[in-house]
């Protein structure tokens, strides 16, 4: 692997000339450092910094590729873990070319001053088998004068008239930003399609997004979008959402480094959540490695994308953690990247005061949500006791010898199992009926800790007793639970 001591550069050069810089390598194995970087000497009078570079990956067909070489930049002001103010880009392996400007750039970098001094592109080499990967970087510096200065067009942070009610929304999005195909125009448009309410910016390691959503979604919109990053480190990815516009979140750390919990911190105090993202998902580097306490997050991401196994193994480990007295909301995003991904499959349904940013964070940071595989869908999940009534994320003040009388009502769910379940399982269950079914039961405080809710559908299954445990089926909807006591 080349290695450079000094930062290369190029002596200050005539309006409309340009200067070119080459560096090259390879990664050769396992023990491959995480990061790379190339020192960059950048004179007065340049106007534009270009980057190209090359290598070739190996697919295996499994859902992830190796020998990938992830790329960024960070400007003088600083490239140190958490130096936010040099942060200027990151593409990981999405576009092998990017260009800086101070009136643009290409996505998931950010216009703004070409600043002299040494900049660092970054390198990151991912799952780097031997014999390697050889690499070269092409970076062409562009002189003269800087044109007209890009200015930020962040999105509202609320949605003017709302009040008290459900919000739908899809938190784990991707665009042209960073690995995504859709465009931020194509984004909110399915977005409406799809019955949505609100949805994320989590764009993988850049805020870039951030600073352009207002071109799209203006004051009066009824559509609201929560500024946010998918933090993509080399042992799990987590969602910082519902930050300010281009605030931006380290991902240069592994579980090992104990710099978690400093991140998560930062992104609470900017008015924002962490949600950590498909924990257990069978893919190196993507599954959730920081421990499945969830120590460091508000909410977990148990459902992403179409129901699958992971998907479950996660529900089942959530129940034991409910059981066992520890309560992390969940949520449901689709995660999707290009159109043969469904926007707002999952999705979360929040109770919240207004549509906002704030409001929204506040209510799925206290569990006020249940999750459901698309917009059809639609119930209601309640507990009550005498003249109160409470549902999912709250709790209900009861005795323990109170019986306590829960209610279920799903539609628009055709064909499914809707079930009440306690600490050791089922409670109550019913088979919907054209799409419906209300499902009540009372349950002693005493013992019932908890109820929520689950709806699976029966597609291609036998009919199955609505009191017996259906782990295998598809997930229609969940809740969060009503605690009881």
């Amino acid at each position: 692997m080349a290695t450079y001591a000094a930062a290369q550069g190029v002596a200050p050069a005539a309006a409309g000339t340009t200067r070119t810089l080459r560096f090259g390598g390879r990664f050769t194995g396992a023990n491959t450092p995480d990061w790379h970087y190339l020192p960059v000497r950048v004179p007065r009078g340049v106007r534009a910094i270009e980057i190209a570079y090359d290598y070739e990956s190996t697919n295996t067909g499994a859902g992830f590729s190796l020998n990938v070489i992830d790329i960024g930049i960070f400007d003088p002001s600083g490239h140190g873990l958490g130096d936010a103010h040099g942060f200027r880009g990151w593409s990981g392996g999405a576009r092998k070319k990017f260009r800086i400007s101070p009136s643009g750039a290409t996505p998931g970098y950010l216009a703004g001053p070409i600043t002299p001094g040494v900049w660092q592109v970054i390198l990151g080499p991912v799952a780097i088998v031997p014999p390697g990967v050889e690499w070269s970087v092409t970076v062409t510096l562009h002189f003269g004068r800087p044109g007209r200065r890009f200015r930020p067009q962040p999105p509202p942070r609320a949605v003017r008239g709302t009040g008290p009610g459900w919000y739908r929304g899809d938190l784990h999005l991707h665009t042209v930003h960073s690995d995504g195909k859709r465009t931020q125009a194509g984004l909110v448009r399915d977005a409406r399609a799809a019955g949505l309410d609100f949805i994320g910016s989590s764009e993988h390691n850049t805020s870039s997004a951030g600073l352009t959503w207002g071109r799209h979604v203006k004051p009066g919109d009824p559509l609201l979008v929560l500024c946010g990053e998918e933090v993509t480190t080399r042992t799990g990815h987590w969602l910082a959402m519902g930050v300010p516009a281009g605030a931006w979140v380290d991902w240069r750390y592994r579980a090992e480094d104990g710099q978690l919990a400093r991140f998560t911190k930062r992104v609470r105090g900017l008015g924002g959540m962490a949600i950590a993202c498909h924990p257990w998902v069978p893919i190196p580097a993507t599954k959730w490695d920081f421990g499945y306490d969830y120590a460091a997050m508000d909410a977990v991401e148990i459902w992403n994308g179409p129901w699958t196994l992971d998907d479950q193994v996660g529900v089942e480990h959530w129940h034991t953690m409910l059981v066992e007295g520890r309560f992390v909301p969940v949520i449901g995003n689709s995660d999707a990247h290009n159109e043969s991904q469904t926007v707002g499959q999952a999705q979360t349904v929040v109770r919240a005061s207004t549509l906002s940013t704030a409001a929204v964070v506040h209510a799925l940071k206290l569990g006020r949500s249940w999750l459901a595989e698309s917009s059809d869908v639609d119930l209601t999940f309640e507990a009550s006791l005498g003249g109160t009534t409470v549902s999912c994320g709250d709790r209900l003040t009861a005795a323990p010898t109170d019986l306590v009388d829960v209610r279920l009502e799903v539609s628009g769910a055709p064909n499914c199992v809707a079930q009440v379940h306690g600490p050791l399982g089922p409670l109550a269950g019913a088979v919907t009926t054209d799409g419906g079914a209300t499902v009540t039961v009372q349950v002693p405080a005493g013992v019932t800790p908890f109820v929520r809710a689950e709806v699976r559908r029966l597609d291609g299954a036998p009919v199955v007793n609505p009191l017996d445990g259906v782990p295998g089926l598809a997930m229609v909807a969940m809740t969060n639970p009503v605690f009881l006591g």
